[in-house]
């Protein structure tokens, strides 16, 4: 359930968006295996409820001049979203309680707690005089944060690498796509934790259009790619990045959307290998990398 409100700025400029939103979510786990528990020997919380209310702003600005294809302008997006802080409002010591029984363990995400960040930037810039070879840039960042370091959220981390498209997908998780790395090959674990708190990623990309007309528009694209995740921001350093290359083609018909195939080279090794990533092939359906 959600309830949201927006409104265009005229300050600084037109091309400002406010927007804010009061959600709310369920999740209702059976025999699942995605979440790590508090209990000593590391069991994974397989079956419980855990509700997630939350208060989200977000600030955009948008002054691209064409949503397919741009080919100059810019695009930048900040929002927070906040739960209560329910620990701070407890007389139960987090560091202890639910380590040994399954049924405490589970209560403590009865009511999950978080706040999370999130940054994002694009610039597109035309190269020649017909405005078809266009250069994209793209810096992008996000962290989840605690009130409590003993009652950190299971949900809503990141899991980064792939196009979020091959691999499975859990409900509660940002897919943060990073071509040339298999699906979330690049997000670390512990016992503690099944998803990165932290991470960045940068993007360039050369993009030539095939055909641009109203019922079809192709364009290829070159690309370089780096990022990570991290446990945390103990964890977190903006030089260890994972690099890739390749290249791309992407077609948008009316009726099916956006649709895309990529090839990258991950020059990197991914979490748990010595080796690097290699070669990756991905796909893309109604969503942009």
């Amino acid at each position: 359930l959600s309830l949201g409100w927006g409104k265009r700025l005229r300050w600084p400029d037109d091309y400002f968006t406010l927007s804010a939103e009061l959600s709310f979510q369920r999740f209702i786990l059976r025999d699942w295996s995605y979440l790590y528990i508090r209990l000593n020997n590391g069991e994974y919380m397989s079956t419980g409820n855990c509700n997630n209310l939350s208060l989200g702003f977000t600030l955009s600005r948008n002054s691209t001049d064409n949503p397919i294809f741009p080919r100059r302008g810019s695009e930048f997006t900040a929002s927070v979203h906040l739960t209560p802080p329910y620990s701070l409002f407890s007389n139960k010591d987090f560091a202890t309680y639910g380590k040994d029984n399954y049924e405490e363990a589970a209560s403590v995400y009865n009511w999950i707690e978080y706040h999370k960040w999130l940054l994002s930037y694009k610039w597109y810039y035309p190269l020649t005089n017909d405005g078809k070879l266009v250069v994209m840039t793209r810096a992008e960042m996000g962290y989840l944060g605690n009130y409590n370091p003993d009652k950190q959220s299971p949900f809503e981390g990141f899991d980064v690498g792939g196009d979020g498209m091959s691999g499975y997908n859990v409900y509660g998780v940002d897919i943060v796509s990073l071509r040339g790395y298999d699906e979330g090959a690049l997000t670390p674990s512990s016992n503690n934790y099944t998803y990165a708190n932290v991470y960045s990623k940068y993007t360039a990309e050369l993009r030539y259009p095939i055909i641009m007309e109203q019922q079809s528009q192709i364009y290829a694209l070159l690309f370089a790619e780096a990022g990570n995740g991290w446990l945390g921001w103990r964890d977190f350093n903006p030089f260890e990045l994972k690099r890739s290359m390749g290249v791309g083609l992407r077609i948008f018909l009316p009726m099916f959307g956006l649709l895309g195939i990529d090839w990258g080279y991950g020059f990197d090794s991914a979490y748990g290998s010595s080796t690097p990533s290699g070669s990756q092939f991905h796909f893309v359906i109604g969503q942009s990398f």
